[in-house]
């Protein structure tokens, strides 16, 4: 086991874990924590992907490297001590300093976050003179709204925060928890925790093909340097395969399982807030008024636990709790073009959404208002032509090949540009963004879209119908 206690590179290299760096730069990255340990062959397998990094290539990638934080409440803040004409101090970044906020300052006026409705709860001039309200209708009816907006701020804020904590356990697992002196005590399985993880988060390409193998050739020379001392634990926490967790107690699979179940049921009850009653289960196409994006984001937390989950039970040999409970899989929303694309290919829906749409829902399994059990999973595999468990239904599934290291595309709403400069331009501009692209850019845009700086493959436009 490799120690280094405090090193700029490896706190750098540390700090990708909640960032979302390229694989490239991640292993120039390594190439400089591990230095002269690294034997020829795992320096050559290395040197692939940092002789595409940003430091040796000069240029930086369009896509931001950080995970968006979400917008706080300042604004509402000083907004609601304007008007009341106080000077309280509120954390406008968490939730529950912004409801203590609005309830204080809602005191003198008889506003609680239990009695905000603009309808119902506000008082009217009889009640406000019986409770000291020396404020006018117009006056009062200002300060409650404020009040309103302040408490909705912290409810939004609650939601944006779990989003992002379920978008990096869905795509990394749990490696952005891990605190630096235990990052920094196994610099051998740092540096593949690092890599690891940002294979993971690298974004989804607009194709036909399903998403690469994050475990690819350099991955696999990492992993392999960690020995039987390695610290597998944090390992786990980036990749709850069986074969990592055959290397922990039986204690700290246990409470492996508890996070993965935590997650699990949180973002299932994230999803049944979302879910439309007269969504089109079988198909699962983005409709208007869907937000696709928190569903998916949703959605891939919910499987990535769901799979650690089905991990940590077989690590445990409890599979047979699944034949009282089963929860399925969720699946992600489908652009409609992108869906169309896969039916003029001669695609069809993906099997595992026939299996999704004959199974009740998981939130309702997981709360124990519907019933499904590994039979019930099972049944609906085999309609849909899958083995239950190969495809990952009712154990884990099985492991992928190797992938072949391949640099990170440069990808604008999916799209892959042969330029950053271009990417960000088109990215600017509003193209593949679903929506108009903006006037002033548009002559650029054009112009770069007629140059062949789109290297994807994109489906071609379905022909107009003729009149009459």
């Amino acid at each position: 086991m490799s120690v280094i206690r405090d090193d700029a590179v490896v706190r750098d290299l540390h700090a990708s874990l909640s960032r979302r760096d390229r694989p490239e730069d991640v292993a120039e990255l390594v190439l400089r924590v591990l230095g002269g340990r690294l034997g020829r062959r795992e320096r050559v397998v290395l040197e692939r992907a940092a002789r595409h990094s940003a430091r040796r290539q000069g240029w930086f990638s369009s896509m931001p490297a950080e995970f968006a934080p979400p917008v706080g409440g300042a604004r509402q803040v000083a907004a609601a001590n304007r008007l009341f004409d106080q000077e309280l101090d509120a954390d406008g970044d968490d939730p529950a300093a912004l409801l203590e906020f609005a309830a204080r300052t809602g005191e003198p006026i008889g506003w609680a976050p239990e009695r905000g409705d603009f309808l119902r709860d506000r008082l009217n001039r009889q009640a406000r003179e019986a409770a000291g309200v020396d404020l006018s209708k117009r006056q009062y009816n200002r300060r409650f709204r404020v009040l309103r907006r302040v408490a909705a701020k912290a409810g939004v804020l609650e939601v944006e925060r779990a989003k992002r904590r379920l978008l990096r356990v869905g795509l990394a697992g749990f490696a952005a928890e891990i605190p630096y002196e235990r990052f920094a005590d196994d610099v051998d399985a740092a540096c593949f925790v690092a890599y690891y993880t940002a294979r993971r988060k690298q974004r989804r390409e607009f194709s036909l093909s399903g998403r690469e193998n994050p475990f690819d050739e350099i991955a696999q020379v990492l992993l392999a340097r960690c020995g039987e001392d390695a610290d597998w634990w944090m390992i786990a926490q980036a990749r709850s395969t069986p074969e990592v967790l055959a290397r922990l107690p039986e204690e700290e699979r246990g409470r492996l399982l508890g996070r993965w179940s935590a997650v699990m049921r949180d973002s299932a009850e994230l999803l049944r807030e979302r879910w439309r009653d007269d969504a089109d289960k079988k198909n699962m196409i983005v409709r208007p008024g869907d937000d696709s994006t928190t569903w998916n984001t949703f959605a891939v937390a919910y499987n990535a636990a769901r799979a650690g989950w089905l991990a940590c039970l077989r690590s445990l040999n409890a599979l047979g709790l699944l034949d009282a409970a089963c929860p399925g899989k969720v699946m992600r929303l489908m652009a409609a073009d992108l869906a169309g694309w896969h039916r003029r290919e001669g695609g069809d829906v993906d099997p595992d959404t026939a299996v999704w749409a004959g199974l009740p829902l998981p939130w309702e399994v997981l709360d124990g208002t519907a019933r499904c059990t590994r039979a019930d999973v099972e049944a609906a595999c085999v309609a849909a032509g899958l083995d239950a468990a190969g495809s990952g239904w009712t154990a884990p599934a099985p492991g992928r090949g190797v992938a072949v290291f391949r640099p990170t595309p440069e990808l604008v709403h999916g799209v892959s540009v042969a330029d950053p400069v271009w990417a960000a331009l088109l990215r600017r501009s509003g193209v593949f963004g679903g929506r108009a692209v903006k006037p002033e850019l548009a002559a650029d845009a054009a112009h770069g879209l007629a140059s062949g700086v789109v290297v994807s493959e994109l489906p071609a436009r379905e022909p107009r119908a003729e009149n009459g």
